[in-house]
């Protein structure tokens, strides 16, 4: 088998793990960090650091795909509320502006830290101990609030719901998966949702949106920093990595909406503690 059809296939390995991990609550930089381990990709570091981020726009193209009525503030057509009577105007849905506004605000704290300290926090904790410490403990945390939200009714129950503070709150939660790999972002922005009382359903979907303009966001900052110059074959894996994310991830978005109806989401904190301490295990021997 050729050099390029071995690149190729790991491509599709590499997409199918970010596919499935980026929205399930299990952290995609520890499974990421973990294939790495097993399976390396003959590229330089500059594309593989580049590589690692830029793989999630496919993932967010099945967000914008499967959730287009609901995040598109465009049109006439279910548009019980515009922004205006008239012109442009009647063609805005003012719900759904209200949505992106609250959207942009959850993303600003991590936002502003990202750009700020994204490299220094990388080389402090992108590293197989603290991506299992967050697994660990982000994985007691979905069960002890799970535990604790049993018997609760949820005061948040669509996206209209929330509030300006509850975005930013929301928000906080991502800048923890901002600053820490292994946490999780849908992992943080999910629990802490659920800890002031947002239901499992508009948890999970909201932390979709948020993915659009952070992942957006930061695969411009690392294509820009590495630069156009892609060699064929670079362009072959990335675009492989890309579709296969796509792909599985329209599969795992459908899974997961529903699976939460009926369930909770204590079955990933436990597999999230049983991995971090495999991780331990690994990096510790």
């Amino acid at each position: 088998m050729g050099t390029n059809m071995i690149e190729f296939l790991k491509a599709v390995l590499f997409g199918i793990v970010e596919g499935i991990t980026e929205w399930l609550p299990i952290s995609s930089t520890g499974h990421m960090i973990l294939l790495d381990e097993f399976v390396k990709l003959d590229v330089s570091p500059e594309f593989w650091e580049m590589f690692l981020v830029v793989i999630q726009l496919g993932a967010i193209l099945a967000v914008v795909i499967l959730f287009w009525n609901q995040i598109w503030p465009f049109g006439k057509t279910n548009n019980s509320n515009p922004v205006g009577n008239t012109g442009f105007l009647a063609w805005c849905k003012k719900d759904i502006w209200t949505l992106w506004f609250k959207i942009i605000a959850a993303c600003l704290p991590a936002a502003v830290v990202g750009l700020l300290f994204d490299e220094f926090f990388e080389k402090l904790f992108y590293n197989g101990v603290c991506v299992a410490i967050a697994l660990i403990v982000f994985g007691i945390g979905f069960i002890l609030i799970e535990n604790r939200n049993k018997d609760a009714i949820a005061k948040v129950n669509s996206l209209n719901d929330i509030t300006y503070r509850t975005a930013l709150i929301i928000g906080m939660f991502q800048l923890i998966a901002a600053i820490f790999p292994g946490t999780s972002r849908s992992g943080a922005t999910i629990l802490g949702a659920l800890l002031i009382g947002v239901s499992r359903t508009v948890a999970a979907e909201f932390t979709f949106f948020l993915a659009i303009p952070v992942m957006l966001g930061a695969s411009l900052l690392k294509i820009l920093k590495f630069g156009f110059s892609f060699s064929g074959n670079e362009m072959m894996i990335l675009i492989t990595g890309m579709v296969t994310a796509f792909l599985v991830s329209v599969i795992v978005i459908k899974f997961l909406m529903g699976y939460i109806k009926k369930h909770d989401f204590k079955i990933f904190g436990w597999y999230r503690i049983v991995l971090g301490l495999l991780v331990l295990l690994y990096f510790g021997i």
